[in-house]
């Protein structure tokens, strides 16, 4: 059975990296994308660019907005996007290892980029989806929180390495703060750091750790909500503004536009 996907806005993470600049290209000659690009209009939008979908819903009177267009990827942009994590002989893309401190990590030159997220908010799930296209690379998924432990490396290609951080909150590793601290704080190569954060529940407690850590290293870091399937539209556009609020009168690093993901089969 196929991995599931990730459908999403996600294309920030795929234009980190110097070289990864916008060159137009065929779309992806994959069977997903190629299946997405197929759909009604409407169900494409929402799939892709869950955003715009979502600013339908709110009056035009009613005075707030989403921001939609800071980040604005084509078709075009996401199809390359995709074959970044396309694994071919030119194209490696693999787990590299693991680590519990920051001493213990591989010395890497290329840029990084990491994941971080409370337990259970769908971070292992969104790494398997972006790595679906690349069989030979294990991302385990757990139904219980707290499955990830260590700092896990993963190469992508010449391009970039991604880093999936333990989770915080329930079950999360004992000398959690101090791992992901110091990586945060020293590590030299770190051009973005993505905080997950649960659609459903909004920013909870929890999530201000690695927020405060963020603002305080003056990281720049985008917050992606998960699970914006499990969620009625009008509950997921009051969070959206909630979260979209916050970032904006809270946090100085934060980019100021959301990124939802739904988990969706093939």
């Amino acid at each position: 059975m196929a991995a599931p996907r990730l459908l999403s806005g996600m294309g920030c993470l795929y234009e980190m990296p110097a070289a990864l600049g916008r060159v137009r290209r065929p779309y992806s000659t994959s069977r997903t994308f190629a299946e997405v690009l197929r759909l009604p209009k409407r169900q494409l939008t929402e799939l892709v660019f869950p955003l715009q979908e979502l600013q339908r819903h709110l009056l035009p009177e009613s005075g707030p907005v989403l921001h939609l267009k800071t980040f604005e990827p084509s078709l075009e942009d996401l199809a390359r996007a995709e074959s970044l994590f396309t694994a071919s002989a030119r194209n490696r893309i693999e787990y590299l290892s693991s680590a519990e401190r920051l001493d213990h990590a591989p010395d890497l030159l290329r840029p990084e980029v990491c994941f971080i997220g409370r337990s259970n908010v769908g971070k292992s799930s969104l790494i398997k989806a972006l790595f679906s296209l690349a069989p030979e690379v294990e991302v385990r998924v757990s139904k219980k929180p707290g499955h990830t432990k260590k700092m896990n490396f993963f190469k992508v290609g010449k391009y970039f390495t991604l880093v999936d951080m333990p989770g915080y909150g329930y079950r999360a590793p004992e000398d959690f703060v101090n791992m992901v601290e110091t990586y945060l704080k020293e590590r030299k190569n770190l051009m973005r750091t993505f905080l997950l954060v649960d659609s459903v529940v909004g920013i909870q407690k929890a999530d201000n750790i690695a927020i405060e850590m963020c603002e305080e290293f003056a990281l720049p870091y985008v917050m992606v909500l998960t699970k914006i399937d499990k969620s009625s539209k009008g509950h997921l556009v009051k969070q959206v503004l909630q979260i979209q609020k916050f970032v904006a009168t809270k946090t100085q690093g934060c980019f100021p536009q959301l990124f939802p993901v739904r988990r969706s089969a093939n």
